[in-house]
């Protein structure tokens, strides 16, 4: 048992510190004595929700996130193979994300994809500087459970209601869930524009989307 846990620690530690080569060596070790979807959640999962943790307290910043999160996936398309049928292709939704249009804020949006993304959703990234049909035609076109919508100046935050009545009138609203996040918003500007859920950081964005999705 303390030996399986030094490997899952190992890994966790590995994808910390961005050290690709170390996560494919470790994981090849722990696929010999355990199960990939516990490697998956308590090894590289767990890492990469500490390099999330650390990231929003300042510690870390986005190109360490990145390259953090290619380790991770390298990690993980090593143990694809040994996943039970279906597992594979299985994600836990398709999730639209961007900045409102007027807004060129983007590292607070990029790191909420890329926490998703290593946490098993299927993110389609549209940037910064979004015009609002774009949103829509983009969730159309993949077929999203969910749209995620940044705003980080109070006077861009309009653009997150504007996204939530194009839905409405394109009779989608009841099909996609609509999350808000950025500086200016709050929970109770969620309330009142209709969003399913606000998020105050990445760890949250993650935890609400399986909430809203899983």
């Amino acid at each position: 048992m303390a030996d399986t846990e030094g490997l899952l620690l190992e890994i966790t530690d590995a994808v910390i510190s961005c050290k690709k080569e170390k996560v494919i060596e470790t994981v090849g070790k722990a696929k010999l004595k355990l199960p990939p979807e516990e490697i998956i959640e308590k090894g590289l999962s767990a890492g990469m929700n500490q390099v999330g943790t650390l990231f929003e307290r300042g510690k870390l910043f986005l190109p360490h996130v990145m390259m953090a999160a290619d380790a991770m996936t390298a990690g993980v398309k090593l143990l694809e193979e040994d996943l039970p049928a279906g597992t594979q292709e299985k994600k836990l939704g398709v999730i639209v994300n961007g900045t409102v249009e007027g807004d060129v804020h983007d590292i607070g949006k990029s790191i909420v994809s890329t926490m998703l993304q290593s946490s098993g959703f299927e993110v389609h990234d549209l940037g910064r500087d979004v015009p609002t049909r774009n949103f829509i035609e983009k969730a159309k076109e993949v077929n999203a459970d969910m749209i995620g919508i940044s705003a980080l100046m109070t006077t861009t935050l309009q653009g997150q209601r504007d996204v939530i009545e194009l839905l409405k009138e394109e009779g989608l609203r009841s099909k996609v869930k609509v999350m808000v996040g950025g500086a200016p918003a709050t929970q109770s500007w969620a309330d009142k524009i209709g969003a399913d859920c606000y998020a105050e950081n990445a760890s949250e964005a993650v935890a609400k989307a399986k909430e809203l999705l899983f």
